[in-house]
This record gives structure tokens, C-alpha cells and sequence, in this order.
């Protein structure tokens, strides 16, 4: 299993689209295969940056995923919204693999 960690640069006038987009993938994500973990926008602190965060078997699924997700009805339109609206000027994507268990208990040599 892998976490596929997104970073995005968002305009902070246009919090409120970006939560939009948030929201329609919480909808399409799960629908296309795969786990979503959760997408956050600002808060307190910084007004530009926001996260968006979910699990895939693996990196050849990913790419089945993706393909599924701009075939989706609402994928592609959530693609269109953030075209036109351009809420969002930078995003970074990263693959991450779990290297500890949640709770886990300090081991020492």
C-alpha cells in the first residue's frame, strides 16, 4: 500500500472553491478505487497551502486509477472547475509508504 501525499498551492481568496473541489473529490476518489484518507485546506497559519491524502495498492493501480478517475463524470468535471476557476497555483504530488504502524511502541536494538 502506498499514500499519495498532494501539496497544493491555493489562491487565499479562493479558499471556499478549493473546499468545493475538496468535497466533489470525497466524492469521485473512493468511487475510482481508491482510499481516501482526506483532503485539508487552511485554517490557522498559512492561507496558501492545503493537502489532499489517499491510499493505493500500488503505483501500476494508480495508474488504472487515474485513468478512471478522468473518465468519471464527476472527475472530470471537478478537473474543468479548477481549470477555470484557477484556485489553485502550484501542486506537488509524492508517494509515500508506511514506515511505522499507527500506535506503535518504541523498539530499540
Amino acid at each position: 500500500m502506498i499514500t499519495c501525499f498532494i501539496r497544493y498551492e491555493i489562491d487565499p481568496y479562493k479558499k471556499e472553491l478549493f473546499e468545493q473541489y475538496a468535497k466533489n473529490w470525497g466524492q469521485a476518489i473512493p468511487q475510482c478505487g481508491a482510499d481516501l484518507i482526506g483532503y485539508y485546506a487552511p485554517q490557522e497559519g498559512s492561507t496558501t497551502t492545503a493537502y489532499g491524502l489517499y491510499n493505493i495498492e500500488n503505483l501500476a493501480e494508480y495508474e488504472a486509477y487515474r485513468a478512471r478517475l478522468m473518465e468519471h463524470p464527476l472527475g472530470r468535471e471537478n478537473y474543468e472547475f479548477a481549470k477555470r476557476e484557477q484556485f489553485i497555483r502550484k501542486e506537488d504530488r509524492i508517494f509515500l509508504k508506511r514506515a511505522s504502524a499507527p500506535h506503535s511502541t518504541l523498539i530499540l536494538p
